[in-house]
């Protein structure tokens, strides 16, 4: 596995939500020579990037839960030793937990943080 999906601090993944996803990844594909491998995510479509034989990122829709407007958007997850521990500092540090340490089958745990100036991120915790 690779240090960045085990090192503390790491950025280890980007994910694109978007309204269109064909259209992104033609887009992405074409202007980046992209690799697009689509999968099934526990029912949920999911579109695995790849850069030569890496895998880099993720393109899906935008989540049913998301608020009404939300614009596409690249989002970006850290890795960290401990999700749990990671969104309770967070608060401490005036974050905010906008989507709870959640288990993602097969992947880790993750959950959605936003820094005091407003800035969103994930953090994850990576199965070994």
């Amino acid at each position: 596995m690779s240090y960045r999906f085990t090192t503390h601090g790491a950025f280890s993944w980007c994910e694109l939500l978007t309204i269109d996803v064909q259209g992104a990844k033609k887009f992405y594909g074409d202007l980046l020579g992209w690799t697009l491998e689509d999968m099934n995510a526990g029912g949920m479509r999911y579109t695995v990037v790849k850069a030569g034989a890496e895998q880099v990122a993720g393109i899906m829709d935008m989540p049913p839960q998301a608020p009404k407007g939300t614009p596409p958007h690249w989002g970006v997850y850290v890795t960290v030793n401990d999700v749990d521990a990671v969104a309770q500092k967070a608060m401490q540090l005036g974050g905010t937990v906008l989507v709870p340490p959640t288990d993602i089958p097969g992947v880790g745990r993750f959950c959605v943080l936003q820094d005091p100036q407003g800035a969103f991120f994930n953090v994850i915790t990576y199965q070994g």
